[in-house]
């Protein structure tokens, strides 16, 4: 009668099977090109894609600005409102209310 051995080499073979398919699976939720990272990254591009729009508004005022005080086109209610706000003119029959 012969006794028969457990199959180490089969047990060790789907051991070693599973533990790699639980790492990749956690690498693949969990790691640095996992979904959660991916969604992360996701949210991060649509505020920076807001943030852009916010700034492309700011400079297209800022250009319309500079061009209504340049040399070629002088807005003066532009030109008055700024020389007012940055050096603190006034006229003489106005009334000043801080």
């Amino acid at each position: 009668m012969r006794k028969s051995r457990p199959a180490i080499g089969a047990l060790f073979f789907f051991g070693l099977a599973s533990v790699l398919g639980l790492y990749f699976t956690f690498a693949a939720v969990q790691g640095s090109f996992g979904l959660f990272n991916r969604v992360q990254v996701e949210a991060e591009n649509a505020e920076l894609e807001v943030r852009r729009d916010r700034l492309r508004v700011e400079l297209a005022n800022l250009q319309n600005k500079t061009e209504r005080l340049s040399d070629d086109y002088l807005d003066l209610d532009l030109l008055d409102e700024r020389a007012r706000d940055v050096l603190g003119l006034a006229r003489p029959d106005e009334v000043i209310i801080r």
